[in-house]
């Protein structure tokens, strides 16, 4: 089908992908997967060209980063709805490292219209997820390409081995890091994650959750952001949104970051990209 600009085809696999000059999911860099958001180190730099940063104007009139989130095709990102406020003026960083410095082949954009999932609820923090169209498509480039999308229900594996990434806090009540980072987070099948001392009724099987060994895990800052796995296929999928985490500390035990499972929302992502 056509989404923007793309055509969306299906591999043997059943993996989608764009095809471009630059398809989906396959970074020009490759990220270095041998590390262990809490617990994290710096990535290589390019080697995640979907991630973005989401920032908000203060009263001052800086800018400020206050949630991640992922390209998904040359004029859509998306991130999770409580990182979504209204009245509030946003704008999107895209092929960015280190937020403080200015990086050749990154790109501001200013949104279009952003999306908030009809029924988010942010008591029981469901269907947390919203999309961002961008006012002007990106050019994609070395710095800036899309994530691929899981197919539709994908379920991943307990301890596939997936990538957090994201400039959120270093640790509980740290600061925002500087460049951006990757945790690696094996994922928790929904019936490990939903026992009682674990998160019990709160995790969904619209969810996804990965970590929870006390040691590494998503942080303030890191919302909305991606957890990046890998299909058979080598390109990465988006397959969750940070949405929550243990409110004790950045990386509790048993307590691992809770993502919104994208493949649970993609005709939602579908209907809205086409009627919009």
């Amino acid at each position: 089908m056509f989404c923007n600009g793309f055509y969306v085809e299906y591999d043997a696999d059943g993996n989608t992908f764009l095809n471009a000059a630059f398809s989906c999911g396959v970074p020009a860099v490759e990220p270095s997967l041998s590390s262990r958001v809490v617990g994290g180190v710096d990535v290589v730099k390019n080697s995640w060209p979907w991630q973005i940063s989401l920032q908000y104007q203060g009263t001052s009139g800086n800018w400020g980063h206050t949630c991640g989130g992922t390209l998904i095709a040359d004029n859509w990102v998306v991130t999770a709805a409580h990182c979504i406020s209204s009245g509030r003026v946003y704008r999107v960083l895209v092929g960015k490292h280190n937020l403080l410095e200015e990086e050749e082949g990154s790109v501001i954009s200013s949104p279009e219209k952003i999306i908030v999932h009809e029924s988010w609820n942010s008591f029981f923090i469901l269907n947390d997820i919203a999309l961002i169209k961008l006012a002007e498509p990106v050019q994609l480039s070395g710095t800036v390409q899309p994530a691929c999308l899981p197919v539709k229900e994908a379920l991943l594996a307990h301890d596939s081995p997936c990538y957090v990434t994201g400039w959120g806090r270093l640790y509980t009540n740290g600061p925002i890091a500087d460049n951006l980072q990757q945790a690696l987070l094996p994922v928790v099948d929904h019936a490990t994650c939903s026992k009682s001392d674990w998160w019990g009724f709160q995790v969904r099987t619209s969810m996804v959750c990965a970590g929870g060994d006390g040691i590494v895990s998503g942080c303030n800052g890191d919302s909305g952001g991606p957890l990046n796995c890998q299909a058979a296929s080598g390109a990465w999928e988006v397959h969750g949104v940070v949405s929550f985490g243990s409110g004790v500390s950045c990386n509790y035990a048993k307590k691992p970051t809770v993502f919104t499972r994208v493949s649970a929302y993609i005709d939602w992502i579908s209907q809205k990209i086409a009627s919009n």
